[in-house]
C-alpha cells in the first residue's frame, strides 16, 4: 500500500454498511462484518482503484455522539482523526432507517471540517428504501447517491464521485517496495500499546478488555529512508479454534492472512505472565506463514520471566530459531531497536547467497558429518544452489533423496542457519536426487 496515495474517509453512525461498503470497493473481505453494532473500532486502511485512479480507503468505527459504551470516545477519535487525513469523505447513511437526528449531528461535523463529501445512501434494494433517496438532501451535502454495499448497485456512480474530489495524481509519487511487519500475538499482550509507542501517535485503540483491535490495521511510514507498513493485528487463537463469538473467530482469520502477506512478523509475549503454549503457537504461526521472526518479550519492566528458559523453549518449537528483544511499551525500553531489527531480517530474508559461497560451505559440512547411508549405499551431496528468495530457497543436488533423513536435514539447515546469520529467517530446502533430474 502507498501511503502517499490520496486517502478516502469511510464514515457513518453504527451498523449502516461502511465496512460491507469497503470491502466491496477495495475487491477484498479485509473488514470484520457483523449484525450487531460497533464491530468497526480502529481505523482500517484499504487500496482501490477506479478509471486508473488509486487511492487509500478508511474505513472507520461508527459516529455514535450519544454513546458511551466502552471505548466510545476512543473510536470516535480515529473517526475523526481519519476525517483530517482525508482527501474526501464518503459519508454512509441507511435508506431503510432514514434521516434522524444522528445524520445531522454527522454532517454538521463534516462541513466544519471542510473536506469534500459524497453521501451515499445505502440498502437501497431494501424494500421501499430508494423511495426515500430524495429526504437526504436536506442534510445539506449535496446529491445523495444510492448504493447497495451488499450487492453492488450504485457503486460505479459513488466510485466517480470520489474520483472526482481526489487531487491531481502527480501530487504523488510512485510505488517503491514496502516492507511489510505483522505484530502478532495471543489477546492482551500489548500489541496496539506496541504500535503507538513505535509511532509516537495514538494510531490504534488500547484498552485492558481481550479482543479490543478486530482487524488488521496497517499503517505506512517512512524509516531512514524505508518504506515500512505496520500491521496491528487481533489477537491470535489456537488455528481452527471456532469460539461462541464470531467476531473474535473472523478476527483471528484475518490476523493469519496478515501474517500471509507479511515480510516480517515481531511475536509479542507478555513477559509479565511468562511464556505460555499459546505464545508458542503463535511463533509456529508465523513461521507456518514464512515470515522472517523475531520475539519481543513486553512488558519487561514488570516481568519475572526466566529468559534463558523462555528462549530455549522458542527454539525447540521453532525451527527457524528467531532473534528476541526485551521490551516496554511504557518505558521505552529497545522501542528504538525493534525498525533496525526488522529491517535486518528483511535483508536476509530478501538477500541471496551466491553458488560459489555456498559450494565453498558444503565441502565444510562433508567433512564435518559422516553422510546418511542406506543399504550400503551412501549419500553423495554435489551442489547447492538459491534458486529464489522472499523467504530464502534452495536446492540441494545429490545422489539419492531417499537417503535423506530427518535428522540430517535439520543439520543440514542449522548449519546453513549458523554459515549465513538466518536465524529467524523460513528456509525451504529442496534436495533433488539423480532419478528426478534425469526421470
Amino acid at each position: 500500500m502507498n501511503g502517499l496515495l490520496p486517502r478516502v474517509a469511510v464514515v457513518g453512525y453504527p451498523n449502516v454498511g461502511k465496512s460491507t461498503l469497503f470491502n466491496r470497493l477495495t475487491g477484498t473481505r479485509e473488514a470484520v462484518v457483523a449484525p450487531e453494532a460497533g464491530v468497526t473500532r480502529d481505523r482500517k486502511e484499504g487500496e482501490a482503484e477506479w478509471v486508473g485512479r488509486r487511492f487509500v480507503l478508511v474505513d472507520t468505527g461508527g459516529i455514535d455522539l450519544q454513546a458511551s459504551l466502552p471505548l466510545s470516545d476512543q473510536v470516535r477519535a480515529q473517526a475523526r482523526q481519519a476525517i483530517s487525513e482525508a482527501a474526501g469523505v464518503v459519508f454512509v447513511v441507511d435508506a431503510k432507517q432514514g434521516v434522524g437526528p444522528q445524520e445531522h449531528e454527522i454532517a454538521d461535523i463534516l462541513r466544519r471540517s471542510q473536506v469534500p463529501v459524497i453521501l451515499a445512501v445505502n440498502k437501497i434494494d431494501a424494500g421501499g428504501a430508494a423511495d426515500r433517496l430524495g429526504d437526504f438532501w436536506e442534510l445539506g451535502l449535496g446529491e445523495p447517491i444510492g448504493v447497495s454495499a451488499e450487492h453492488g448497485l450504485g457503486t460505479g456512480d459513488l466510485l466517480d464521485a470520489v474520483v472526482h474530489v481526489l487531487p491531481e495524481q502527480d501530487e504523488f509519487e510512485s510505488e517503491e517496495r514496502v516492507v511489510n511487519i505483522a505484530i502478532v500475538g495471543r489477546p492482551n499482550v500489548g500489541k496496539s500499546s506496541l504500535v503507538n509507542a513505535l509511532l509516537g501517535d495514538y494510531r490504534v485503540i488500547v484498552s485492558p478488555i481481550p479482543g479490543t483491535t478486530r482487524d488488521a490495521i496497517d499503517t505506512r511510514l517512512e524509516y531512514q529512508g524505508h518504506a515500512l507498513n505496520l500491521v496491528d493485528t487481533a489477537g491470535l487463537r489456537r488455528r481452527g479454534k471456532r469460539t461462541s463469538n464470531d467476531v473474535e473467530y473472523y478476527s483471528s482469520l484475518r490476523t493469519v492472512k496478515a501474517l500471509e502477506r507479511s515480510d516480517v512478523a515481531f511475536v509479542v509475549v507478555d513477559a509479565s505472565e511468562g511464556l505460555v503454549d499459546l505464545d508458542l503457537q503463535v511463533a509456529y504461526e508465523a513461521q507456518r506463514a514464512r515470515c522472517a521472526t523475531a520475539i519481543l518479550f513486553n512488558k519487561w519492566d514488570i516481568s519475572t520471566l526466566d529468559l534463558d528458559f523462555a528462549v530455549d523453549r522458542i527454539g525447540r518449537k521453532v525451527q527457524m530459531r528467531p532473534p528476541w528483544l526485551t521490551v516496554s511499551a511504557v518505558s521505552g525500553r529497545n522501542l528504538g531497536s525493534i525498525f533496525p531489527m526488522a529491517l535486518d531480517l528483511y535483508s536476509r530474508y530478501s538477500g541471496r547467497i551466491t553458488t560459489a559461497d555456498l559450494n565453498k560451505w558444503v565441502e565444510e559440512i562433508k567433512a564435518r558429518r559422516d553422510a546418511p547411508q542406506r543399504s550400503g549405499k551412501s549419500l553423495k551431496l554435489f551442489y547447492v544452489v538459491q534458486y529464489d528468495d522472499s523467504p530464502p530457497r534452495f536446492k540441494v543436488m545429490v545422489n539419492s533423496r531417499a537417503l535423506i533423513d530427518r535428522s540430517y536435514a535439520y543439520f543440514f539447515e542449522n548449519r546453513l542457519r549458523e554459515a549465513y546469520g538466518l536465524e529467524g529467517i523460513p528456509l525451504v530446502i529442496d534436495f533433488v536426487g539423480k532419478e528426478e533430474r534425469y526421470g
